[in-house]
């Protein structure tokens, strides 16, 4: 029988058979959360509670490369995790730095959405119909630097704020398109804003991008407690293994998650394919470095073993290449 999901109100008490679920209060963060918690109260028949938690990343109206990236979303949602406000947290995968946290683990993987970013225009131009001087939005270095590889021509403005507040920027003018995940489009019902999809050969995204990850403190994962039951219930091994080695790119290079990296991971005809590449931040070059590698079968054990193999082997060449002196790749904070 399935549970039941809700917000709290106020401070999450613990309480027997009820999970809390730690999460940013953005729009998309709820939608994605709301998903996952639906997921594991009908999988298990816990009733989920959503604990809304306020992060500095989320009232900093600083750019993510001033912020020092992506990671700045994870350390209020963590501590709150550490003192067991809440039982277990959904990121944004690409969010998450790669560094091990003391104490946390990340115990499962739900089945990734469209990897993909996306054009939003204005009037439905296409990227290749867009105008030349065009101003597109982004608050990406690496979307930055792949768009000024593609299209020198086009103004790249550096913004911050949520969906709405992008879309917002086209549908008033003051920019002629935003380039946003497909992910998050699709978690909002809004890939209506939508004009064109960049292929992931033309545009690899962040490590991670699409996927969500389940963190827990080390040991809850084990065994057959609720929570370890609802993480075995949503994790999907093929997606763990890919966004595994995808962010065995940016552990190897020591990268910050805001680092103009992009990579792109998949299980093919039994199969682990891994492709990444890291560009200078004006788009004018880029080292890119393929690796496949052939696990012993599509289980659990062998998939993750052959994640990090083939990240290994893609980082190597690229550092070899001279990946390390082509931008600033931060830390993996």
């Amino acid at each position: 029988m399935s549970g039941a999901v809700r917000r709290a109100e106020g401070p999450a008490e613990r309480r027997e058979g009820v999970l809390r679920v730690g999460t940013r209060g953005s729009a998309l963060a709820v939608a994605q959360t709301t998903a996952v918690a639906e997921a594991i109260a009908r999988a298990t028949g816990l009733d989920v509670e959503l604990v809304t938690i306020t992060t500095h990343g989320d009232t900093s109206r600083e750019s993510l490369s001033e912020l020092g990236g992506t990671g700045v979303f994870a350390t209020a949602l963590r501590e709150a995790l550490l003192a067991d406000e809440c039982d277990l947290l959904v990121h944004s995968l690409k969010d998450l730095p790669t560094a091990p946290a003391p104490g946390l683990v990340i115990g499962a993987v739900p089945k990734r959405a469209d990897a993909r970013d996306t054009l939003c225009a204005r009037d439905g131009l296409t990227f290749d119909a867009l105008p030349g001087g065009a101003r597109i939005g982004t608050g990406s270095p690496r979307r930055i630097a792949q768009l000024k590889s593609a299209r020198p021509d086009l103004e790249i403005v550096d913004i911050r704020g949520n969906v709405d507040t992008r879309l917002g920027r086209v549908a008033e003018g003051d920019l002629d398109a935003v380039v946003l995940a497909a992910a998050g489009l699709g978690r909002l019902g809004r890939l209506d804003a939508v004009t064109d999809y960049f292929a992931l050969s033309q545009m690899p995204t962040a490590p991670g991008q699409g996927a969500l990850a389940l963190e827990v403190r080390a040991g809850d994962e084990k065994g057959r407690g609720p929570i370890a039951r609802a993480l075995h219930a949503v994790d999907h091994v093929t997606t763990h293994a890919v966004v595994t080695a995808e962010r065995a790119v940016l552990a190897g290079l020591q990268a910050g998650c805001a680092a103009p990296i992009g990579a792109t991971a998949l299980v093919d005809d039994g199969l682990l394919f891994l492709t990444a590449s890291v560009y200078r931040p004006d788009g004018s070059e880029r080292i890119t470095a393929s690796h496949a590698a052939t696990p012993d079968s599509l289980s659990a054990g062998p998939l993750d073993e052959a994640a990090r193999d083939v990240g290994e082997r893609v980082v190597s060449e690229l550092l070899g290449a001279g990946a390390a002196g082509l931008a600033p790749l931060g830390s993996t904070r």
